[in-house]
């Protein structure tokens, strides 16, 4: 048997394929490095000033919750080749002073080859370029208590090896470690792209018929809604279920049922990139296919510019423009040379946000969708199955037409009641991330929208539950159809379409087994809430709770308001701000000098109706600034972004982790809350007459 070499690889764009062997072991001279909460100890091991076991800690002393934002902020993806993003590996890892406990080329210099963590490793954006920073540093082992889920795939088609801390103390002992320890708990297909070094060499293997998908089950069971989407696009040989080719989709043959831990290779209906992402698309697409590589149905497929087109409105992001210019010129490349579909920026405006844009144009009920982006998984709200992909995922069903997956476990959420005035879709997913989220119960699972209660939710509303399904670490969401979904596609589509949407819909069987368990939620009992800076799940490390509702909180100043992002940009977020600023206007309030209120469109279609509607007007009115359609501050990209360390934000968009949108404190609110909280300078939830009421008391 082979044992591991695991020494640094040459510097190179192209990330290593190589098989692992048999047996790993720990290279001499390679070290293993502890991140823990003390981030001195961390500092201290960097030096090489000290080394640490498994022995001289326990769990508890490891970093929990280390989100990709940490791992490679906004401005290092202004890179796109990896042994670029290598050298700031963790800059987002600050102490409370702000400063940076990796230096650049700290783990790069370090020698390191394994990495260890606490739980939930990954946490947030579906950024590759996390692991990107790990791998090209020299890391070839990662481990931890457990692993968010696009992470560890990520990590699985990057070829890093991954385990959890009984490997770690035999890797410490000296001892071979048989690959099989590393494969624990995978499905037969992510075994084999372990086994092949990642994913780019598995599926040539898969071309070349030295690999084969395993058959979609024939016995009848109950499916829930993601596994019916998933069997229907099963790939068997080099058919889909139906016996159409592979890159069709379309529906599965009677009978075919999946249940999760299934291994399946399936087709994709659609996706995108974006302009963090799109540069090294096209690039790793060259390097693994040739200068002259094609891809499966351009026609299905979109780049967009959305994340960067304010770079230039944030100061400390001016120095790395020229690299952002390198991006967006790679996307440009990109399209040019797939004829995938093109939402660039028209004379520096953006079409919109691109999960916006996709549920709007792209995504149908029963798609599989993948895109390289976190909040993919917003399509989830049109009853699709959608979720993020990292960039070698996303390459390689470009040019495949098809992916391997593994039958998530459902988690189901019956909704009933109706929500009272004053709270949104937004407190009832602040809500689940503290109750569902924070104890891992919809970790790696896909949460399933159902119930009367989704009646009462536009279909606005339902996409802020499927956009945060994320937060939760979830694999996705689906929302059950009813009329309201095929009337508003219908809407925004070919009227032709209209009969399809309804045979493609799907629902739950009766029966269907959902691992994570049924939970009923009674909106009516709900409260305006809000999330501690620091992470939407859970928060400062000082507050055991996090999530909490408004009126538990104290007094909070505020010094920026900011709606927008794919969360809510959309119009019915837009009609909640409105609301607020109506009653205000009619009250004689302006937003006070000390506050900044922004609101940022989700797309140009949202902006059209805004004007339509007249609220530009109000808006402008009342003292709102409002900013042209982007991702924007959300990802730290344009206005709205805090500049000083003391400035407090409460903010509508789906995550705030720390430095993600500046460097001031972040709370997540509703849109109705945001609105509010503006005009009256702390954070507050907003009552029907509250500016009324205001008044007649001073």
């Amino acid at each position: 048997m082979l044992i591991a070499d695991m020494t640094l690889a040459e510097e190179s764009s192209s990330p290593p394929s190589a098989a692992p062997p048999e047996l790993i072991r720990r290279t001499p001279g390679r070290r293993i490095l502890y991140l823990t909460r003390d981030f001195e100890l961390i500092r201290r091991q960097l030096e090489g000033s000290l080394s640490l076991s498994f022995d001289d800690l326990s769990p508890g002393e490891l970093l929990d919750d280390i989100n990709t934002d940490t791992m490679s902020p906004a401005w290092v993806c202004f890179h796109h080749l990896p042994e670029d993003i290598a050298r700031e590996a963790y800059a987002g890892l600050v102490d409370s002073a702000g400063r940076r406990v990796f230096a650049r080329n700290g783990l790069i210099d370090g020698g390191f080859e394994i990495i260890v963590s606490g739980q939930r490793k990954g946490v947030g954006s579906s950024r590759e370029t996390a692991v990107q920073a790990e791998k090209f540093a020299g890391i070839r082992i990662a481990i931890a208590d457990s692993f968010a889920p696009i992470h560890a795939r990520n990590n699985i088609n990057q070829g890093v090896l991954m385990a959890g801390y009984e490997v770690l103390q035999r890797l410490e002992a000296g001892d071979a470690v048989e690959l099989e320890a590393f494969l624990h708990g995978l499905d037969p297909l992510t075994r084999e792209v372990v086994r092949h070094g990642g994913l780019f060499a598995f599926s040539r293997a898969l071309a070349g018929g030295e690999a084969a998908p395993p058959p979609p089950r024939r016995e009848l069971r109950p499916m829930t809604m993601a596994e019916k989407i998933l069997a229907r696009h099963a790939v068997r040989g080099g058919e889909s279920a139906s016996g159409e080719p592979a890159s069709s989709g379309e529906a599965c043959a009677a009978g075919v049922s999946v249940a999760a831990g299934d291994s399946l290779v399936v087709t994709v209906d659609c996706g995108y990139s974006h302009d963090f992402t799109s540069a090294q698309v096209h690039t790793f697409l060259r390097q693994e296919h040739g200068e002259s590589y094609s891809v499966q149905r351009p026609d299905r497929f979109a780049a967009f510019e959305d994340h960067l087109v304010y770079a230039d409105e944030v100061p400390r992001l001016r120095p790395h423009l020229p690299k952002v210019e390198t991006l967006r010129q790679l996307q440009r490349d990109l399209v040019e040379h797939t004829g995938v579909r093109a939402y660039l920026a028209d004379e520096g405006v953006s079409p919109g946000i691109c999960h916006e844009v996709a549920r709007q144009e792209l995504v149908a009920p029963g798609d599989f969708v993948q895109a390289t982006d976190s909040h993919t998984c917003m399509g989830g709200a049109n009853n699709a199955l959608a979720w993020g992909v990292g960039v070698t995922e996303y390459s390689n069903l470009l040019w495949s037409g098809t992916t391997p997956v593994e039958v998530p476990e459902c988690i189901r959420f019956h909704l009933v009641g109706e929500l009272a005035a004053g709270v949104t879709a937004k407190d009832l997913m602040l809500f689940l991330l503290l109750r569902f989220a924070k104890t891992e119960q919809t970790l790696n699972r896909v949460m399933e929208f159902t119930g009367p209660g989704l009646r009462s939710l536009s279909m606005d509303e339902r996409a802020t539950l499927a956009n945060m399904a994320t937060e939760c670490s979830a694999r996705g969401a689906v929302v059950e159809a009813d009329e309201a979904t095929f009337r508003w596609l219908a809407e925004r589509r070919c009227a032709d379409e209209a009969v399809a949407f309804r045979q493609r819909a799907v629902a739950p069987d009766p029966g269907a087994l959902y691992l994570g368990g049924e939970h009923i939620v009674d909106l009516s009992s709900l409260r305006p809430m809000v999330a501690h800076p620091g992470d939407p799940g859970r928060g400062e490390p000082s507050d055991p709770t996090n999530g909490a509702w408004i009126d538990e909180i104290g007094e909070v100043a505020i010094d920026i308001a900011y709606g927008g992002s794919c969360t809510a940009g959309k119009v019915d977020d837009l009609a909640f701000y409105h609301q607020v600023c109506l009653e205000a206007l009619a009250a004689d309030r302006r937003v006070p000098e000390e506050v900044q209120f922004l609101i940022q469109f989700g797309s140009r279609e949202v902006e059209a109706h805004a004007r339509r509607e007249a609220w530009i007007e109000t808006f402008e009115q009342v003292g709102v600034r409002l900013i042209q359609p982007g991702c924007g501050a959300c990802i730290g990209c344009g206005p709205g972004v805090s500049e000083r360390a003391e400035q407090v934000t409460v903010s509508a968009i789906n995550r705030n982790y720390q430095g993600r949108s500046g460097p001031g404190r972040l709370y997540l609110a509703s849109p109705l809350t945001v609105a509010a909280s503006a005009f009256a300078g702390r954070i507050v939830a907003y009552e029907v007459g509250m500016f009324r009421a205001a008044v007649l008391s001073s």
